[in-house]
C-alpha cells in the first residue's frame, strides 16, 4: 500500500468517469475516503456502490456553478472532518479550427476547464488554511504545454490551469499546502466525445488508437500524494511512449 494515502479525504470532480473514476478506485483501494461529484448522478451512485462508500460521498455537481462546487467540498468536510485533497480533474475539449467560430464550445470549456477549476480552488482553500495543510492537484494536458492546429481555445485553458496552478503554489506556501499539476498525453476516456466536429472527432479517434488506460493518470495521482509531507510534486507531464505530439 502506498504512503501517506490511507485516512486521506480526496475530493474528485468529473469522478462519475475516465480520470476520476480511476482515481477514486484506485485511492479508495489505498484507503482514502473519497468524496464524489460530477453531473452523471446515476454513475456517481454506481460508482459509490462499487466502492461501498457511505451516504453522502457523491453529490451531483456541476462545476460551472460555485455553489454546487463549494456544496460538494463542504460536504466532504461535514462528513469526513476535513478536507486533505481536492483533484480539480472535471474537463472538455470540444476543439475544431477557430475559423468555424464554435463560440458555444469555447465558452464550455473557459466555463468548465478554467472557471471549474478556480471554483474548486475557491471552495476548497479555506478548508485547507484553517487546517494548514492540504493538496490540489489539477489536471492540465500535454495541450497546456504544446499547441496543435484546431486545439488553440483547449490548449490556452489547459495553459492556463498551469498559470494558476503555479500561482497558487507559491501563495499557499504559509499554509503547508502542496499543489501538483498533472499534464497527461493520450488517455483512454470519454473525452474526445465532447468534440462537436465530426471530421475532428474522427481523426481524434484515429490518433486516440494508441491512448493508454486511464488508471495511469490514477498512478500519478498515488504518486504525488504519497510523498512525504514536505515533498511537493508540482508538475507531472506524461505521455503514452508511442506518442510523438
Amino acid at each position: 500500500m502506498a504512503q501517506n494515502i490511507e485516512g486521506k479525504v480526496v475530493v474528485i470532480t468529473g469522478a462519475s468517469s475516465g480520470l476520476g473514476e480511476a482515481a477514486a478506485r484506485h485511492l479508495a483501494g489505498e484507503g482514502a475516503k473519497v468524496v464524489l461529484g460530477a453531473r452523471r448522478k446515476g454513475r456517481l451512485e454506481a460508482l459509490a456502490r462499487a466502492l461501498s462508500l457511505p451516504d453522502g460521498a457523491v453529490l451531483q455537481t456541476d462545476v460551472t456553478d460555485l455553489a454546487q462546487v463549494r456544496q460538494l467540498v463542504d460536504g466532504a468536510a461535514e462528513l469526513h472532518g476535513r478536507v486533505d485533497v481536492l483533484i480539480n480533474n472535471a474537463g472538455l475539449m470540444p476543439q475544431s479550427p477557430l475559423e468555424r467560430l464554435k463560440i458555444e464550445d469555447w465558452d464550455q470549456m473557459i466555463d468548465v476547464n478554467i472557471k471549474g477549476v478556480l471554483y474548486g480552488i475557491a471552495a476548497a482553500l479555506p478548508h485547507m488554511k484553517a487546517q494548514k495543510a492540504g493538496h490540489f492537484i489539477n489536471v492540465a494536458s500535454v495541450a497546456g504545454h504544446k499547441v496543435r492546429a484546431g486545439g488553440a481555445v483547449y490548449s490556452a485553458t489547459k495553459h492556463a490551469v498551469r498559470v494558476i496552478s503555479e500561482g497558487l503554489r507559491q501563495e499557499v506556501k504559509p499554509y503547508n499546502i502542496r499543489t501538483t499539476i498533472i499534464s497527461p498525453g493520450m488517455v483512454a476516456t470519454e473525452l474526445p466525445a465532447s468534440i462537436t466536429e465530426p471530421d475532428i472527432a474522427e481523426a481524434t479517434r484515429q490518433r486516440y488508437q494508441g491512448a493508454v488506460g486511464a488508471d495511469s493518470f490514477a498512478r500519478c495521482v498515488a504518486f504525488a500524494m504519497s510523498q512525504p509531507d514536505d515533498v511537493d510534486i508540482n508538475e507531472i507531464l506524461y505521455r503514452p511512449t508511442s506518442q510523438d505530439y
